[in-house]
């Protein structure tokens, strides 16, 4: 028989453990990606896409671009000296399929953004039908704890957007996650297309600054690829079918 005040402590215990129980539950099914609370419905997005690089391995890009995709974004380059070993073979074949293909760079805090142009420039061709080339800007290393300021980001930046405008002879995305976006891209660059990562919620943004594409997941499970990483990232467009012809200028 337990004692007054045991069984105070158990009415007390019992009800915890259970909460605790079930937020652990949730929480894996949520970063297992079986829950999702921010998953768009076709109906409103209907122009859906991923964005791969090396860790996705050896893609069968038929079988991939076959699952309701319309559009893909392939990792080119990384800072000044760095290209991804499978972007050329992935251009190609991408290409091939019925997919609108782009390629991306991932930013460098750490190096000039004119050398970080030579860098993409050399790797990813002109191509008519092809999305704009898109900079990725996030965090990498420390980069997250200590960020660099803006003061040192923006001439950098400029610089590799001027660049690929002038070569490619169309502006270029810009991708970036939350706190990258309010650290360097708030109140500057309006006039560039935002790709913008949100994989807990819709993206919040002034509605004078629209996003055109949104990573919304992480973790998806698509057929068609063999590489380390299991998961893959998907992507939506902002519009219509008709309007995402109309943007890569190609008909639909």
């Amino acid at each position: 028989m337990f004692s007054l005040k045991t069984r105070r402590l158990l009415r007390w215990l019992l009800p915890a453990a259970a909460l605790l129980t079930a937020a652990a539950v949730l929480a894996a099914l949520f970063f297992t990606g079986v829950l999702k609370l921010n998953t768009p419905s076709r109906e409103r997005y209907p122009v859906r896409g991923v964005d791969v690089s090396s860790w996705q391995g050896e893609i069968d890009w038929p079988t991939l671009a076959g699952q309701g995709l319309s559009f893909a974004f392939i990792k080119a380059t990384e800072g000044s000296g760095f290209t991804d070993p499978r972007f050329s073979y992935n251009w190609e074949e991408a290409r091939k399929t019925a997919l609108r293909v782009g390629a991306y760079h991932f930013f460098s805090y750490d190096s000039p953004g004119e050398t970080q142009a030579d860098n993409f420039i050399a790797a990813v061709p002109r191509e008519p039908g092809a999305l704009p080339p898109v900079v990725d800007v996030e965090f990498y290393g420390d980069k997250a704890a200590d960020p660099p300021a803006a003061a040192d980001v923006h001439p950098q930046l400029d610089a590799l957007l001027r660049r690929l405008e002038a070569h490619y002879g169309v502006r270029p995305i810009l991708y970036a996650t939350g706190k990258a976006y309010r650290l360097y891209l708030e109140s500057r660059y309006d006039d560039y297309d935002l790709w913008i990562r949100d994989v807990y919620f819709t993206p919040s943004l002034p509605a004078s600054r629209p996003w055109t594409f949104w990573q919304h997941a992480d973790n998806a499970r698509l057929q068609g690829y063999t590489g380390r990483e299991p998961c893959i990232d998907m992507n939506v467009f902002s519009g219509t079918p008709e309007e995402f012809a109309a943007y890569v200028g190609v008909p639909a």
